[in-house]
């Protein structure tokens, strides 16, 4: 793509504008940025970031960009505004097809707005189904706009072709579904309906202010020559679907060992597209397919702490692991939740071994890997990721790994369970 190009899209690029390095490591940039504020999906970098990255990669050669936890999409994109050739996989259901969804910013506008408009019509005709949602769908909606939000979910629902425009009308459902709640979002997604907002947006018209939005930015993508992005729902620990040798970029944010459940993070979402009907639900439907960064990913009954440290890709970090883990196991019994931190962390590092050496088939032999990482301290007991991770890639055949700190974490919560010093920041391996 021709630099002129870029600047068109995207005016507010990496290569015009200088980011601040806090703030790079977070999505919250790109909610101004065209197509990347779709959907606001918080575990994600700036895609300004990205597109910085890659234009200094491609300086050297051809760039073929991979990431492995691809979430909402922001690295493909940022991999189609700067020409590179790119591929992702992610695990979770649900984002998967919000990331597939958005990869179709570049289809026939004109055709969207044509399913828009269908959609529109359909839905003056429909008589709104509001009874067997989940219980948190009646405490985040009145009834008035719960009704105008379902015949807008039935005509999507019948007009589903799964054409690009289909599924972009889709994702413009969904992403209204948090500016027509009642219920306030906490930082990270999770829905909070004891926390009522006062500006809560009319679904119709939302939905048409959006469609609107999404309209304008397809509009900027029709000039673009770019490569398009291959996607697929897949997992990191195996990138199954992802040829040898592909890549010689991978910039990705794994999740963190922080118990952030990912699951939950589209609950509101999945709930009102009747996908699952309870928090429960969301084991089998997602927190399966995820790597184990959760405590509600480990119960005890399944998982032997004994029989994950004695995996032969831990070796490396596995007197240290163990140590982290029994101290885990011991604080746990005298907390209230008794939440099974030492299950996760050990799984984790289990997990992130196996994306290792599934990297080192994907990768080629001079490649260079960034990951967006944090460290954690789990009931205040100190978890080293950062070093931990790099002997695992080391160990999975890798060369060299360096760290760089962009922010200091776990400084400006009041509630904060622990006073141990966090950072996160960028992990790059090469070889």
């Amino acid at each position: 793509m021709a630099k002129s190009q870029q600047k068109l899209l995207f005016p507010d690029t990496a290569t015009e504008t200088t980011i601040s390095e806090e703030a790079s490591s977070t999505f919250v940039n790109n909610m101004t940025l065209p197509v990347h504020r779709w959907f606001r999906y918080s575990a994600g970098f700036s895609a300004t970031w990205v597109e910085r990255e890659i234009v200094a990669a491609q300086a050297l050669g051809p760039v073929r960009v991979f990431d492995p936890f691809a979430g909402s999409a922001t690295t493909l994109i940022a991999a189609e505004t700067t020409g590179a050739e790119s591929f992702g996989v992610d695990a979770h259901p649900f984002v998967s097809r919000i990331a597939a969804a958005k990869l179709h910013w570049r289809s026939d506008p004109a055709a969207y707005l044509k399913k828009i408009k269908e959609v529109r019509k359909a839905a003056k005709s429909l008589t709104p189904q509001t009874t067997g949602f989940a219980d948190v769908i009646y405490k985040c909606y009145d009834t008035d706009i719960l009704e105008n939000l379902d015949v807008l979910r039935q005509a999507v629902e019948k007009l589903d072709d799964r054409t690009p425009a289909a599924e972009l009308t889709w994702l413009t459902l969904v992403a209204i579904l948090r500016k027509t709640s009642k219920a306030g979002t906490a930082q990270w997604q999770y829905v909070l309906p004891k926390k009522q907002k006062c500006n809560v947006q009319d679904p119709l018209d939302a939905f048409d202010a959006c469609s609107r939005m999404f309209h304008r930015d397809m509009l900027e993508g029709q000039s673009l020559d770019s490569p398009h992005a291959q996607f697929l729902q897949s997992d990191a620990r195996t990138c199954a679907g992802v040829p040898d040798n592909w890549a010689n970029l991978v910039i990705t944010s794994p999740p963190y060992p922080n118990n952030y459940d990912y699951a939950d993070a589209t609950r509101l979402e999945m709930s009102f597209l009747r996908e699952v009907s309870g928090w429960g639900d969301l084991q089998e439907t997602v927190r399966r397919h995820l790597v184990r960064s959760c405590s509600q990913h480990v119960p005890e009954r399944s998982n032997k702490l004994e029989e994950i440290l004695a995996d032969p890709v831990l070796a490396p970090i596995r007197d240290e692991l163990s140590d982290v883990c029994q101290q885990l196991a011991e604080i746990r019994l005298t907390k209230g939740g008794k939440k099974t931190y030492h299950l996760m962390v050990a799984c984790y590092f289990r997990d992130l071994a196996a994306v290792w050496h599934a990297l080192r088939r994907v990768c080629q032999t001079d490649s260079k890997i960034c990951f967006v990482i944090g460290d954690s301290a789990p009931y205040g007991i100190y978890v080293p990721v950062i070093p931990w991770l790099g002997s695992l890639a080391l160990a999975a055949g890798f060369k060299t790994y360096r760290f760089e700190k962009t922010r200091e974490r776990n400084v400006k919560w009041k509630n904060r369970k622990h006073r141990v010093p966090l950072q996160e920041g960028r992990l790059w391996v090469e070889g």
